[in-house]
């Protein structure tokens, strides 16, 4: 149970994956920065988004409350994972009363009650969308690595059988 913060002392989180640590998330924090994101309050994971088992969005989790504001660039930096995205989504949202914005698409971004539930519902629409798109492309990567490691193993394979030839 987290209680409800009041207004004044409500805090903005931001929120960074990369996929692994070799990866530079120097353009994620420049973005957090620019919308206002404090230092202290920035989380970072360089772990993949195939599930929401980080330690950085774990704590993430365990830190907001009502009132707050959770920041992201884009929604395939919360995961990619179609259903725990919006799952993670409506916990953060309507399980603890924080709002979302997700910097590259401006619809999913719960501050902007565009027209009380009609909002709600574009940017419910949209979610569902965006994190479709989000678990089709992991798949297409994890694919596209499947394919390269067949495509490797066969040159290997072929080299072996011609120096042997």
């Amino acid at each position: 149970f987290f209680p409800e913060r009041k207004q004044s002392m409500a805090i903005t989180y931001g929120y960074v994956r990369v996929p692994t640590a070799d990866q530079n998330e120097a353009r994620q924090i420049d973005a957090m920065k620019l919308v206002g994101v404090c230092p202290e309050n920035l989380v970072i994971d360089k772990q993949s988004g195939k599930d929401f088992n980080r330690p950085g969005w774990k704590r993430l989790k365990r830190k907001i409350r009502g009132g707050d504001l959770l920041v992201v660039q884009s929604v395939d930096r919360m995961g990619r994972n179609y259903a725990e995205i919006i799952e993670e989504w409506r916990s953060i949202v309507s399980g603890k009363g924080a709002d979302i914005r997700v910097l590259d698409m401006p619809l999913l971004d719960t501050t902007n009650n565009i027209d009380g539930l009609i909002g709600r519902f574009v940017a419910d629409i949209v979610l569902q969308t965006m994190s479709f798109i989000a678990e089709t492309e992991r798949k297409n990567i994890r694919e596209r690595q499947q394919q390269g490691i067949a495509a490797a193993r066969l040159r290997e394979n072929c080299t072996r059988s011609i120096v042997r030839g």
